[in-house]
């Protein structure tokens, strides 16, 4: 009699646990719902851009913890860009949008790339800075069309090598970070054109980047080192940043490289008060030449009247050969030409697959300032202001 009480009195005290357990799962439920209603009142302006069809989608600064669900159902989309608010993940659904090319997910609150970002195969740029990044995962391989890729101010600790699987990865912007050191076999990422490796940790130069012949780019801005080597074997660099750095004077440098840090106005001007001599030199013995009679010879080619349609052979030939080198470039890939004027203040850089901007959100053009003269960089898909963290998307997308 007294064991059936017992028994009696624990199956009462399981059935009330499991009275209690389903309140709770169904006051937990009903929060959710809740909590799922409230997001899904859209801030003034969104209904209307998820019924534009546009191929552009701009939801920055929404404060959106999680993205509205029909977002995910808009095939179309080309660009999405959802940076300034509070994602800390996506849902596997984005990985339905095939056709999403561009992709902007910084400032938010990640501490993972969601797994569906590493599904859109067809994306050409992702920039996930300013979140809680430590590493890549392995399946950031899948996006082999990347080119354009940023994760500045994360936490980074070591490179990423998951990169060196990506083979037409043109612009990494990888400042802002922890690191000291780079692997020796970085030379791999034969495609890298822009490096930005500003306000790490390195306190020697990174020998490595010496191998990275395809380079045009280079920021070590605000790291701490002391010495740096000759960078002449570099023949593709236009540009080496490397201000707060403890150095008084740039390194060498091949004559066209323009250079940003303590002592580059004075070896900038050095070098066109250098340049100017030559010119005039080469004037004067011109003139020289001409007064005695004779044929001056310039770069190979007689400047005269008789002379005048060899040299437009010349020139053709030249220019059919650059046409051909030209048209025998891979479809997507873009050449980069960087054209510096000596005689002008104002520098600009023009590269492709260097650009981040889209209309409706404010970016701004870096700004390189040398004591007074102040050189503009302005890249084809790139364009970053450090000192405000404020960026802009640019227009015209390339394949």
């Amino acid at each position: 009699m007294g064991s059936s009480s017992s028994k009696g009195e624990g199956e009462e005290e399981e059935e009330k646990e499991k009275e209690e357990k389903d309140d709770e799962e169904a006051e937990f439920a009903e929060k959710k719902k809740e909590e799922e209603e409230v997001e899904d009142e859209l801030p003034l302006g969104v209904e209307e851009l998820l019924e534009s069809g546009d191929p552009v989608l701009d939801l920055s600064y929404r404060k959106f913890k999680r993205l509205p669900s029909r977002v995910y159902g808009l095939m179309h989309l080309e660009k999405l860009y959802v940076c300034g608010n509070s994602l800390r993940t996506l849902p596997d659904s984005l990985s339905q949008l095939h056709g999403l090319r561009t992709l902007a997910l910084d400032f938010n609150k990640m501490e993972d790339v969601p797994p569906a970002v590493c599904q859109l195969t067809n994306l050409t740029r992702l920039y996930l800075g300013s979140n809680r990044l430590m590493n890549l995962p392995p399946e950031v391989s899948n996006l082999q069309n990347l080119r354009c890729l940023w994760v500045e101010s994360n936490y980074f600790q070591r490179f990423p090598r998951e990169l060196y699987d990506l083979p037409y990865l043109k612009s990494l912007q990888i400042g802002d970070n922890r690191l000291k050191t780079l692997p020796p076999d970085l030379w791999r990422m034969e495609a890298l054109r822009g490096l930005w490796l500003y306000g790490n940790r390195f306190e020697t130069f990174p020998k490595v980047l010496l191998r990275m012949q395809g380079l045009e780019i280079l920021d070590l801005d605000r790291n701490k080192i002391s010495e740096f080597p000759s960078l002449k074997r570099l023949k593709a660099l236009r540009l080496f940043s490397y201000d707060h750095n403890p150095v008084d004077a740039p390194p060498k440098v091949g004559e066209e490289v323009l250079v940003v840090g303590e002592g580059a106005a004075e070896f900038l001007e050095q070098r066109e008060a250098r340049n100017e001599r030559r010119r005039k030199a080469a004037e004067q013995e011109a003139e020289e030449l001409a007064m005695a009679g004779e044929e001056p010879v310039i770069h190979g080619i007689l400047k005269n009247s008789n002379s005048s349609k060899a040299a437009n052979e010349a020139a053709v030939t030249i220019e059919d050969a650059e046409l051909k080198e030209e048209n025998q470039l891979p479809k997507e890939e873009e050449e980069v030409v960087v054209e510096v004027d000596a005689d002008a203040p104002l520098m600009e850089y023009d590269g492709a697959e260097l650009e981040y901007d889209e209309e409706g959100v404010e970016y701004e053009t870096e700004e390189m300032i040398c004591e007074g003269e102040v050189f503009e960089y302005e890249g084809e898909e790139l364009e970053y202001e450090r000192a405000q963290l404020d960026y802009e998307y640019e227009d015209g997308e390339t394949a």
